[in-house]
């Protein structure tokens, strides 16, 4: 009580930085690196090898493909952003070797990371463009995408080994991502790639689109029939029992598809329906 009544006098005191030795630091970054570079080079033709790879392996699927690209990338980048955080604390950069020695292998982590990302984003484009697209996929694209931002960042740090401004930027980037998602609309997005799909290769899964929310209804409306009808039906269904809106629950997507599914636009005959 007497401190916080009449407190000491607040002294400066030097904060003392502990490194460790240039050897200590770059021998083991060095070997993860090296590891990094080799498992790049042997799994080449499956980082990137795509639809083409998919096809000439045995018992693999597209689902099997991407998740394993979403795990490697998730592992990949944890481990590679914890060797870097704890690098670029108790590393030297006293010297301007000190310095390039750190930026030279911490770079080529950052590039190689990004390389797994890469890698990544493929494989699920090649399961969208095989299967379709689900809100799903897109949610886990546009999740690898943000970690391969945040890598760039991380990148542009490096630079000037000089990083205050990247947890703002990450936590940005991060908000950032979500309202573009807002902005896009995921169901409405997957519904409309879904149609282009099917228009170039009479491919569709009406039962996983019947699924979505009405804010996808504007899109599949553009179905010819049977389709349309398969697709939008289940929609019409829930909005029924949902019932009409009130002023303090009104959403402007169930109004517009109040307005879309009625009776006429929707058969009522699903005997087609897969």
């Amino acid at each position: 009580m007497y401190l916080v009544v009449a407190p000491a006098p607040a002294v400066d005191l030097p904060r003392i930085r502990r490194t460790v030795r240039l050897v200590e630091w770059a021998l083991p970054v060095g070997v993860l690196v090296a590891m990094f570079a080799s498992f790049v080079l042997v799994q080449l033709a499956v980082l990137f090898g795509g639809r083409e790879y998919m096809l000439r392996t045995a018992g693999l699927t597209a689902a099997e493909y991407a998740r394993q690209g979403f795990w490697q990338l998730c592992l990949v980048t944890v481990l590679a952003q914890v060797v870097i955080a704890v690098t670029v604390r108790k590393a030297p950069t006293a010297t301007r070797a000190e310095r390039v020695w750190l930026r030279g292998l911490l770079g080529p982590l950052g590039v190689l990371t990004l390389m797994i990302v890469t890698s990544a984003l493929s494989r699920m484009w090649a399961y969208q463009e095989s299967y379709g697209y689900t809100v799903l996929r897109v949610l886990v694209g546009t999740s690898e995408l943000w970690l391969g931002v945040v890598l760039l960042m991380v990148l542009a740090a490096g630079v000037r080994l000089r990083a205050a401004w990247l947890p703002r930027a990450v936590v940005g980037s991060a908000v950032g991502a979500l309202l573009v998602l807002a902005l896009v609309n995921p169901e409405a997005y997957v519904a409309e790639r879904n149609v282009a799909r099917y228009g170039h290769t009479g491919k569709i899964d009406t039962y996983y689109l019947g699924t979505l929310s009405v804010d996808a209804a504007q899109e599949l409306a553009r179905l010819p029939e049977p389709e349309r009808s398969c697709a939008l039906a289940p929609m019409r269904a829930r909005l029924q029992t949902y019932g009409e809106d009130g002023w303090l629950d009104w959403n402007l997507g169930r109004s517009a598809a109040h307005a879309l599914l009625d009776g006429a636009y929707v058969r009522t005959d699903l005997t087609g329906c897969p």
